[in-house]
């Protein structure tokens, strides 16, 4: 079996071979393009830690969209992207339109040649004409075939307040497309700590109410029967199995997080014996998938915190469970309101979860012992 192909796509963004626990969503998100623009669930907005599966959310919503012919944009929310997508949508116009780029403008008899006058080439407008002369052509056509419309979809990864100005550009663009009843639908994903500031309402001067108004799925832990299905399905597919008790702590060690089902998956199979996926072998899979959990998603959300919400997650990171939010101020020396404050920040980062009254929790997995061995290696015991 050593020329199986790993079956796994442990890859940030990469969708997985089986795509699991975001069922309901997409199902919501398909009736909403059957049933016409003005359904909440054409303008949807995705948040959630890293890993947790927002870009393989949104290359779903992509796929459907592409089942029903519609166009699609993708884009991600860095500097720039609202002139990239004007682009894609001229580009998109010219290939509907003849694409022609002369005029035959005499042709003679005999040897003489044809003659041609070159014709200029449109440039590229703003992306509210480009939107809007797309539209147009789409409707021209599907009014011809006697078809369906056909609809446009955006989808926006990355969201982040460092591109505010274009994203007040882009919601503005968005809200006359919804006003003249343009079938243009956008999905949008960020992390939290990228999302709430432009979600806040500065004084009763927001621009981006566009964001605010769109359809909010905070994207959390998959189920565990999910979670089994997720590992066991490509698994079998490749013509190889779980032993029963690996595929049970394979899952335990996922802890719902949508990347780890990837990395335990793709290290387990590595590590299998023959077309058996052991106990051993999913050991082996799930130390590897930790350490690379700890480089790629990590360290990337802790260097998003300030170092005072580091330290307060290294305290809690002591606990063997939950953390009680007074023990850990204790151990920080600093108020309970302090305590609260780091709390609610963190809470908001997605970075921690409330597990009860005066409770809080790790919302990653395998961030406590990260934490742990991050500090140890970086000789910063004395924060523990």
């Amino acid at each position: 079996m050593s020329g199986v192909l790993d079956p796994f796509r442990p890859t940030a963004g990469a969708t997985p071979p089986v795509l699991v626990g975001r069922d309901e969503v997409l199902k919501d998100i398909s009736y909403a393009f059957d049933a016409g623009v003005g359904t909440a669930e054409w303008f949807t907005l995705f948040v959630g830690p890293r890993g947790v599966g927002k870009t393989t959310v949104l290359n779903a919503v992509e796929d459907l969209a592409q089942q029903r012919s519609w166009h699609v944009f993708p884009e991600t929310a860095t500097k720039g992207f609202v002139a990239r997508l004007a682009r894609s949508v001229f580009r998109r116009c010219e290939q509907l339109s003849s694409g022609n780029s002369a005029q035959i403008t005499a042709v003679k008899a005999g040897p003489a040649t044809i003659s041609f006058t070159p014709v200029e080439k449109p440039h590229v407008e703003d992306l509210r004409t480009e939107l809007s002369k797309l539209t147009d052509m789409q409707l021209e056509r599907d009014e011809k075939l006697h078809q369906t419309r056909t609809g446009v979809l955006i989808t926006l990864d990355e969201l982040h307040r460092n591109t505010r100005e274009e994203l007040v550009e882009f919601a503005t663009t968005i809200q006359h497309m919804i006003r003249e009843n343009r079938p243009v639908a956008v999905a949008m994903a960020g992390i939290p700590t990228a999302v709430s500031p432009l979600l806040a309402d500065a004084g009763g001067d927001n621009p981006i109410t566009f964001l605010r108004r769109a359809d909010r799925h905070d994207l959390g832990a998959i189920s565990a029967a999910e979670v089994r299905r997720g590992l066991q399905e490509p698994v079998e597919n490749a013509g190889l199995k779980w032993a029963p008790s690996a595929l049970q702590n394979a899952t335990a060690a996922c802890g719902g997080y949508a990347f780890m089902i990837q990395l335990v998956g793709s290290w387990a199979f590595r590590y299998r014996d023959g077309d058996v996926i052991s106990e051993d072998a999913a050991h082996r899979g799930i130390l590897q998938a930790r350490r690379r959990l700890g480089a790629l998603v990590h360290q990337t959300a802790l260097n998003d915190l300030s170092d005072l919400d580091r330290t307060f997650l290294v305290a809690m990171a002591q606990d063997k469970g939950e953390s009680a939010i007074g023990e850990v101020a204790e151990r920080l020396n600093i108020s309970p309101q302090q305590a609260n404050n780091y709390r609610l920040r963190l809470l908001e980062a997605g970075m921690i979860v409330q597990t009860g009254y005066g409770k809080i929790g790790f919302a990653l997995p395998f961030l406590r012992e990260y934490l742990r061995d991050h500090v140890a290696a970086k000789g910063m015991e004395s924060f523990l």
